[in-house]
């Protein structure tokens, strides 16, 4: 079989890929689905527990309130049809970090069905059907010790049950068809989309690097006018940027299969972020199902449709709508917004404009020297070291004509470094605009008489040669004197008006 990896090019000209997305969100209630423990991320190990969440003889678990309105509120902003009745059920499997060695979840009878989210790709709106939005507890976390990080090679493996029955909603695509070269950016813009309307709603974080929000992609290839392929799952995806990444990467690995004439094997995969490639994980070809039967121990849900009205009409705007508005009072173009969206700067833009600065200015740091600073790293614009209120201060800098755009490039330099806020950084590396005319005027005499033909230039009329001078002072200044004084001191000291 060979191991060369076709040209994407050639793989969607020939291939139509599927994909479906299957997103996990941890709620931000106070305490877990069926018991009092709290939720708060980054306790010591195994200290946020008790009987309910151990799964210790003879608890009872109780559900918690605001876990449902969290979930009917999802499924209500991504259009759903909400149950007027459902339960729990009790999904069976052993792993060790399943203190019960089953999960409360929802089977047959979901919460929230039969929705859709509308998202943009390239000035195409592409609609996602959502097949379900159910509610369950989360699992415990196991740490492999030694190795790669995974079990296969570790020396030991550790078991955190923190995060165990903390209210967890897992929304599940209907499989995303007829999209051909887009779905790597298909499958981010959903997943991006997803985590602005859930953060919209105020009932998560969505921190996909603290796993509040978890991603698993499927991905299929068919030729065209046959049935869809087999698909494979890659499992807990952590970021914006790897969502595309592990669709593009498994659709050439699938596609350099079907060519050596192998076929697909229905698995899960985990995807490496350092490589950008999937490996095998477990097959699920020959897999039981997973046994399910209605958690005794818990009554079934039947939300008031009243209720129900309520939270509908108390939804706020929704981002795609938000989004529409703030291109309005930006003033912007379909193609500008599309930039702004495609860096992921919408919301920083926005809290950059509330600190203050002109929404040009905003757009002009985050898109130019910020976006630069952030592919180079490798890291999402959000991660890029500078705070929507330093890049204000920073504007407020220039605005103010303490700082010219070279200076304040350097310390932004300072900014995501970590130096300090940007006025700090201006005081101690003495980086202030200089535009004392006693302190400038010895620099613009040092300049004319370096450079006796250009002066006599600027003297006979030839006011543009003056350039040459206003550059001389600035390099000797090294970029902190004030241009237009120093034009001024040059026309002046020549007797030109």
């Amino acid at each position: 079989m060979t191991t060369t990896l076709p040209a994407y090019d050639d793989v969607v000209a020939r291939y139509e890929p599927v994909i479906g997305l299957e997103t996990h969100v941890e709620l931000g209630t106070n305490t877990k689905m069926f018991c009092a423990c709290p939720t708060d991320f980054g306790g010591e190990p195994n200290t946020r527990v008790c009987p309910v969440c151990l799964g210790l003889p003879g608890s009872l678990p109780v559900a918690n309130k605001a876990a449902i309105e969290a979930t009917i509120r999802i499924g209500l902003a991504l259009n759903c049809s909400i149950a007027t009745w459902c339960r729990f059920a009790r999904k069976n499997y052993f792993y060790p970090d399943m203190p019960k060695n089953f999960q409360i979840s929802q089977y047959d009878e979901p919460l929230c069905v039969d929705g859709y989210l509308d998202v943009e790709v390239n000035g195409e709106l592409v609609r996602i059907g959502i097949e379900r939005v159910h509610l369950e507890e989360d699992t415990g976390k196991t740490l492999h010790v030694g190795g790669s990080g995974r079990i296969h090679g570790a020396t030991e493996s550790l078991v955190d049950y923190n995060r165990a029955g903390i209210p967890l909603v897992e929304i599940v695509t209907k499989p995303v068809p007829g999209i051909g070269a887009l779905a790597p950016e298909v499958a981010r813009a959903y997943v991006t989309e997803l985590r602005d309307v859930i953060r919209s709603l105020g009932v998560s974080d969505v921190r996909m690097e603290e796993g509040s929000l978890r991603c698993d992609v499927n991905t299929s290839l068919s030729r065209p006018g046959e049935e869809w392929g087999t698909r494979t799952e890659t499992k807990n995806v952590n970021s914006l940027r790897s969502v595309e990444r592990a669709v593009r990467s498994e659709m050439l690995r699938q596609a350099m299969v079907l060519d050596s004439g192998g076929r697909i094997v229905q698995e899960t995969r985990h995807f490496h972020e350092d490589t950008g490639d999937t490996t095998s994980g477990r097959s699920k070809e020959t897999a039981t199902d997973y046994r399910y039967f209605p958690e005794p121990d818990l009554v079934p849900l039947a939300p008031d449709p009243a209720w129900v009205a309520e939270l509908k009409a108390a939804l706020p705007e929704l981002p795609r709508l938000h989004r529409r508005r703030l291109q309005q009072e930006w003033g912007l173009s379909d193609h500008d917004m599309q930039s702004v969206l495609n860096a992921g700067a919408v919301e920083l833009i926005e809290a950059t404009v509330a600190a203050g600065a002109t929404p040009a200015a905003a757009r002009k740091w985050w898109l130019g020297e910020l976006s630069r600073r952030a592919n180079e790293a490798g890291v999402e614009l959000a991660d890029v070291g500078a705070t929507p209120a330093q890049v204000a201060e920073l504007q407020g800098l220039v605005d103010a004509g303490k700082l010219n755009d070279k200076l304040a490039r350097v310390v932004l330099e300072g900014v995501v470094a970590g130096e300090g806020t940007p006025t700090e950084i201006m005081t101690n590396r003495n980086l202030e605009v200089v535009s004392d005319t006693g302190a400038l005027t010895a620099a613009v005499d040092e300049a004319i008489a370096a450079n006796p033909d250009i002066a006599e230039k600027v003297r006979s009329g030839k006011v543009a040669a003056a350039g040459a001078l206003v550059g001389a002072v600035m390099k000797t200044t090294r970029g902190q004197a004030d241009a237009k004084t120093v034009r001024e001191l040059v026309l002046a000291r020549l007797g030109v008006s």
